[in-house]
C-alpha cells in the first residue's frame, strides 16, 4: 500500500526506465489547511479577499457608526468605520443568567439575555474624521447624555467573496471614557453600549460605503 506522499506526486516509475517519463513530479495541493510556505512571493500574490473555505481574517467583521447621531434622521446614513489605530477590538455580549436552587435541591436558570458593548480604546483627535470627530469631540466636552450620545452601529460580516453580505443594524449609546492621554496625541477612547431595535439585513459596499438594507 503507497503512503499518503506517494499518492500526492506522480513521480515516475523508476523500474520502468522509459527515458520519456523525465517530467519533474507535481505536488497536488489540497484547498484547505495552513501552509508553512511564508516566502514573500506568496505574501504578495495572497488574495485578501476572505472567503469561506478558510478561517476569516480580522478585518472580515466590520463596525460602523453613524456619523449624523440621530436615529429618527431622515437624512441620508453616514458611516464611520471603526479600525483606525485600532489593534484590538471585540463586542462583549455580557451574557446574564440567573441561577436559584430550591428546597428540594432543584436548580432552575433563568436567562435574563445579553448587554453586548465595545471598547475602542486608541481613538486619536482627528479632525479630517469629519462629522463623527466632531460629534465624539462634543459628548466629551459638553458632557452629553442620553439622546445626545444615541446613534446607529452597523455590523457586517464579510464571509463571501461578493456580496451582498449578512449584516446587523442596531441602536447605541457612545460614551467617551476620557481625553487626553500621553505625548503623541489627543486621545479619546469611547465605548459603545448596544441599547436595542435590532435589525438583520444585507449590506452592498461601494467605493467603501456600505448600503444596509433590511431582511423583508
Amino acid at each position: 500500500m503507497p503512503d499518503d506522499d506517494e499518492l500526492l506526486t506522480n513521480e515516475p516509475d523508476d523500474t520502468e526506465g522509459s527515458e520519456e517519463n523525465n517530467e519533474e513530479p507535481v505536488v497536488l495541493r489540497d484547498g484547505g489547511g495552513d501552509s508553512n510556505n511564508n516566502n514573500e512571493e506568496e505574501e504578495e500574490m495572497a488574495d485578501p479577499t476572505p472567503t469561506p473555505l478558510g478561517k476569516l481574517k480580522r478585518g472580515a467583521l466590520l463596525h460602523y457608526l453613524e456619523t449624523h447621531f440621530d436615529v429618527d434622521t431622515s437624512e441620508t446614513l453616514s458611516w464611520y468605520l471603526i479600525g483606525k489605530d485600532v489593534e484590538d477590538m471585540s463586542v462583549e455580549l455580557n451574557p446574564e443568567t440567573e441561577v436559584k436552587k430550591n428546597i428540594l435541591d432543584e436548580t432552575s436558570v433563568t436567562d435574563k439575555g445579553y448587554e453586548p458593548s465595545f471598547d475602542v480604546d486608541t481613538y486619536y483627535a482627528t479632525p479630517a474624521d469629519g462629522d463623527f470627530y466632531t460629534k465624539l469631540k462634543d459628548i466629551a466636552m459638553n458632557r452629553k447624555t442620553d439622546e445626545g450620545c444615541k446613534t446607529l452601529c452597523l455590523e457586517v460580516l464579510v464571509d463571501k467573496a461578493t456580496g451582498p453580505f449578512d449584516a446587523w443594524q442596531e441602536e447605541v449609546i457612545v460614551k467617551p471614557k476620557s481625553y487626553g492621554g500621553p505625548q503623541g496625541g489627543v486621545s479619546i477612547p469611547y465605548t459603545v453600549s448596544f441599547t436595542g431595535n435590532r435589525v438583520q439585513g444585507t449590506v452592498t459596499i461601494s467605493d467603501r460605503v456600505p448600503t444596509f438594507t433590511p431582511t423583508t
